[in-house]
């Protein structure tokens, strides 16, 4: 029998809520609705699921509280959230905590279902991926640990993660900015070159013990990593 994907999907908007499930399941995920965060917490613990779909504005805790908790128990599940809130603010909030991607409502079942299989596909390739040398440190991505020689280790968010080892992987070439934000991150809605900078300058920060690590800003390309 195979086994099917658990999505645990936490909305408040019963119809919407009803829809997306409806939909998901139609798609062979297996989903478990959860109507407020609390519930959905204990949900999380309970029957870990595989992926989370998380709206932000739900009764009693808020999908970026949710997301904060259970990032304290799994650094790697995915997390989608769901939100009417577009400010270029509230969406870094979201991936600072730990979040993977960002759906502004209304949004198109198809759209959501494109964004689950990739986020599940790229955690399928952090699970087969090994440590990474990267001059001192020592750079753990299915656990988006970085350690500098025997220091304590620095965590990173799953964005943080990802740039670097497609950096790593990239290493002494140009990674275009146009990849990253299209390819890598599913879309550039929100992020520009100037957020994407903040990556970068967060990069350059946890690197710089190692004087030969540099992270170079081509002007109207992207980035090069230079080991």
């Amino acid at each position: 029998m195979e086994n099917k994907i658990k999505i645990l999907l936490a909305e408040d908007e019963t119809s919407l809520a009803y829809i997306t499930k409806e939909s998901l399941e139609s798609r062979n995920f297996k989903v478990q609705h959860c109507e407020n965060g609390e519930i959905a917490l204990q949900a999380f613990k309970n029957n870990k699921p595989d992926l989370l779909v998380l709206d932000v504005m739900m009764p009693k805790k808020d999908g970026f509280s949710l997301a904060k908790e259970i990032r304290n128990f799994d650094d790697t599940i995915p997390i989608i959230f769901l939100t009417a809130k577009s400010q270029t603010k509230d969406v870094v909030e979201g991936f600072s905590i730990g979040g993977n991607d960002y759906l502004k409502k209304p949004f198109s079942m198809e759209e959501l279902i494109v964004r689950i299989n990739n986020l599940l596909s790229r955690k399928k390739v952090q699970k087969n991926s090994e440590k990474i040398e990267i001059g001192t440190y020592t750079f753990d991505f299915p656990k988006q640990i970085l350690k500098y020689k025997n220091e304590e280790e620095i965590r990173l968010t799953h964005r943080e993660a990802h740039l670097l080892f497609n950096l790593y992987n990239n290493r002494n070439k140009v990674l275009d900015r146009t990849y990253i934000l299209e390819k890598l991150w599913g879309h550039d809605d929100f992020f520009t070159a100037r957020s994407m900078d903040v990556f970068i300058t967060k990069l350059r920060k946890k690197l710089k013990k190692d004087e030969s690590i540099q992270i170079l800003n081509v002007r109207g390309f992207g980035y090069k990593l230079i080991v």
